[in-house]
C-alpha cells in the first residue's frame, strides 16, 4: 500500500506540472492587460509630454515589478521573422501588432524601424504646444497615430497614413514642424513592403531564455506561497483567499457533514425497504427536493422567512455586523444565524443523489451469499445491514467523497452572491468578472491539487473500507 501511495505521489508530480502549465498558458492569453487593469488607465491620451512619460514610467514600472518585462517560458519556439527580444516592448497590444507584421512580411528590421519611427512621431506630437490654431488638429494627429500601434492590416494602415497626411497639409504650423518625420514613418512602411519576405514564417528558429521567466517565476512563488498580487485591491492575493476561504470553509463542510450522515441512513433505509411505501416515500421526496434549483429555494426562503409579508425569522443577507473586537461567543451564534438559510441551500440536493448511490451500493451488496448466509445463521438484522452488508457498500460513497476536497474550498456562487456571503464562489465570480486573473487561476491550481488529494485518499479508504481491493502487484 506504501509503495503504491509513493507511486502516486510520483505520478502526481507531472500532472501538477502540466495543470500549472495549462493555467499559465491561459492566463498569458487571457484578454485585456495586466498593467492597465492595475492602472485603470491606458497609455496615451491628450495630455502633454511629461504627463505621457509619467503614464509610461509608471506603467514600466509596475510590468518590471509584476514581472512581466522577462520572456515567457525556458525557451520559445518560433519562426525567423520574429526577434527574441519581443517581451520587452511594454504595451501587450503593440507586441501583438508587431507579432502580426512580421509574420505577414518577415523584415524584422524594418518593422522595427517603423515601430521606433511611430514613437518618435508620437513624441513630437505631445512636445508640440497646444493653442487655438493647433489644437484640435493635434488631437486628431495623436488619434491617428495612436491607431497605428493596434493595425497590422495594409489597407487600414494606409487609411491611417492618407488621414495623417490630409490633416497636415490642412495645418502649417503642424506640417512645418512634423513633416520631416511624417515621410520617414511613412517611407518606412514602404521599405516593409519593398522588403517582404513572406518565407521566413516558414523557417523554425528556438530562442532560449533560461530559468529567468515569468513561468519558472510563477510556479516558484506558488510553492513559495506567493500567488501574486490582487489586480482590484493590490492585496496579496494570499490575504485575499484567506479572508473568502474560511467563510466558504465552514460552509461546505457543515453542508457536507449534514448531508453524509442524513442521506447515508436514508439510502440504507431506501434499500432495506426496497418495494414499501416508506421508500416510495423516501425516494418520492428527495427527488423533488433534487429537482428544485437552489437559487430558487434561496429566494423563496428569503420571501418566507426573512421578513416582508410573511415571517421574519432569519436575516435575509451577510454574516452580520458585530465587529471583530465584539466577544467570540456573541459572533459566533450571529454567523450561525446568518448560515442557517444558506446552508439549507446548499445541502438539501445533495440528500437525493448520496443516498441513491448509497442505495444502489446497499442493494448490490444485499443480495450476495455471505449476507443470505448471515440471515439463514439467525445472525440479527440490524447485524447484517450495519456490521456486514453497510461496510462493503461504501465504495460509490468513498468514490463520491474524491470531490469533497475541492468542494470544500470551491463554494457555491450562486448561494454566496444571493445571501451575500463572501465566499469562493462570490470571489470567484468577482474576479472573473474583474478580469483580475490572479485570483481566478490560483483557485484553479488549488482546486486541481485538492482534486488530486481527493483521489488519492478515496483510494486509501478504498483499501481499509474492503480488505479484498489491494493496490500490490502480488496476486
Amino acid at each position: 500500500m506504501l509503495i503504491y501511495i509513493l507511486k502516486r505521489v510520483f505520478i502526481f508530480i507531472p500532472t501538477l506540472i502540466a495543470i500549472s502549465l495549462l493555467t499559465f498558458v491561459i492566463s498569458i492569453n487571457a484578454p485585456g492587460d495586466p498593467v492597465d487593469l492595475m492602472l485603470n488607465k491606458s497609455v496615451g491620451g491628450d495630455g502633454q509630454a511629461s504627463e505621457k512619460l509619467a503614464t509610461e514610467k509608471s506603467y514600466e514600472e509596475l510590468r518590471h515589478k509584476l514581472g512581466f518585462d522577462k520572456p515567457l517560458f525556458y525557451f520559445s519556439i518560433t519562426n525567423s521573422t520574429q526577434p527574441d527580444t519581443l517581451y520587452k516592448i511594454p504595451q501587450k497590444t503593440h507586441r501583438e501588432t508587431l507579432q502580426r507584421l512580421s509574420f505577414t512580411y518577415g523584415n524584422w528590421a524594418d518593422i522595427s524601424n517603423y515601430y521606433h519611427l511611430i514613437k518618435k512621431f508620437e513624441n513630437q506630437l505631445y512636445n508640440i504646444k497646444r493653442n487655438e490654431e493647433t489644437a484640435v488638429d493635434l488631437r486628431k494627429l495623436k488619434e491617428l497615430t495612436n491607431t497605428l500601434y493596434n493595425n497590422y492590416d495594409e489597407f487600414k494602415i494606409n487609411t491611417i497614413f492618407n488621414n495623417l497626411e490630409f490633416t497636415l497639409t490642412q495645418n502649417k504650423v503642424l506640417k512645418y514642424q512634423l513633416q520631416g518625420t511624417f515621410n520617414a514613418l511613412k517611407n518606412s512602411v514602404l521599405r516593409i513592403l519593398e522588403n517582404k519576405n513572406p518565407f521566413n514564417k516558414y523557417k523554425p528558429y528556438i530562442h532560449w531564455y533560461g530559468t529567468d521567466n515569468q513561468y519558472h517565476h510563477w510556479i516558484s512563488n506558488f510553492i513559495k506561497g506567493d500567488f501574486g498580487i490582487s489586480y482590484q485591491d493590490k492585496r496579496p492575493v494570499s490575504s485575499v483567499l484567506w479572508d473568502a476561504l474560511k467563510w466558504t470553509f465552514i460552509l461546505s463542510s457543515l453542508s457536507i457533514i449534514i448531508a453524509y450522515f442524513v442521506a447515508i441512513p436514508l439510502g440504507v433505509l431506501s434499500a432495506v425497504k426496497k418495494g414499501t411505501k416508506t421508500e416510495k416515500s423516501i425516494t418520492t421526496t428527495l427527488f423533488v427536493m433534487y429537482s428544485l434549483p437552489n437559487f430558487w429555494i434561496a429566494t423563496m426562503l428569503i420571501i418566507f422567512f426573512c421578513g416582508g409579508d410573511f415571517f421574519d425569522w432569519f436575516p435575509a443577507f451577510g454574516l452580520g455586523t458585530l465587529p471583530e473586537t465584539a466577544p467570540f461567543i456573541e459572533r459566533f451564534f450571529e454567523t450561525a444565524y446568518h448560515y442557517i438559510l444558506p446552508l439549507i441551500c446548499v445541502t438539501y440536493a445533495s440528500f437525493a443523489f448520496i443516498s441513491r448511490q448509497m442505495r444502489g451500493g446497499m442493494l448490490n451488496v444485499i443480495g450476495q451469499d455471505y449476507i443470505r448466509t448471515a440471515r439463514a445463521k439467525g445472525v440479527d438484522e440490524k447485524n447484517v445491514v450495519w456490521k456486514h452488508a453497510f461496510r462493503n457498500s461504501l465504495l460509490p460513497i468513498i468514490t463520491l467523497f474524491a470531490s469533497v476536497f475541492p468542494a470544500a474550498i470551491s463554494g457555491s456562487f450562486i448561494i454566496e452572491v444571493i445571501f451575500s456571503i463572501p465566499g469562493m464562489g462570490k470571489l470567484t465570480l468577482e474576479a472573473i468578472f474583474a478580469r483580475n486573473y490572479p485570483i481566478v487561476f490560483t483557485v484553479l491550481m488549488f482546486t486541481s491539487i485538492l482534486t488530486l488529494i481527493g483521489t488519492l485518499v478515496s483510494d486509501i479508504m478504498y483499501a481499509a473500507v474492503d480488505p479484498r481491493i489491494s493496490f500490490s502487484n502480488k496476486k
